[in-house]
């Protein structure tokens, strides 16, 4: 048999909008969406007319429930990983479970989306990242 995947879905850091079509199309493809706050995560997903089932996955309960998500991981069900905001593992649940899945072979596939590191750099006026990153590549180039 072959396992299903585990998806680490990134979510909008704020307004609902700020999700990719990738996401809502994995989100509504899944067997099951484990979501740091159920209550939370619903409004999103209602937002979206998906209707996978949630299931609290958070930091007081992650180690304790790991073991029965890799049992469905294993039997061919797919999962999401959500959290309330933005990318899971990044400050949020998720680190036991996505490294007992690498141990039992189960993949995970990250699925990308909304940064607030990346929104905050565009806005803040500073045009000259790109050229320090070409620059910097550029002389790596010349010295290897």
């Amino acid at each position: 048999m072959t396992t299903g995947n585990l998806y680490i879905v990134a979510t909008p850091i704020g307004n609902l909008e700020d999700i990719t079509y990738r996401a809502v199309s994995i989100l509504q493809q899944v067997d099951l969406v484990a979501a740091e706050d159920t209550r939370h995560s619903q409004k999103l997903l209602q937002h979206y007319s998906v209707n996978t089932p949630m299931f609290a996955l958070h930091d007081h309960n992650e180690k304790h429930k790991s073991a029965a998500l890799i049992e469905k991981l294993q039997s061919g069900k797919s999962i999401a990983l959500i959290s309330d905001a933005g990318t899971p593992l990044i400050s949020d649940p998720g680190y036991h479970l996505v490294s007992t899945c690498r141990e039992a072979g189960v993949k995970v596939v990250p699925i990308p989306g909304p940064s607030a590191v990346i929104t905050a750099i565009s806005a803040a006026g500073l045009a000259k990242i790109g050229r320090a990153t070409s620059e910097l590549q550029s002389h790596r180039s010349i010295s290897y």
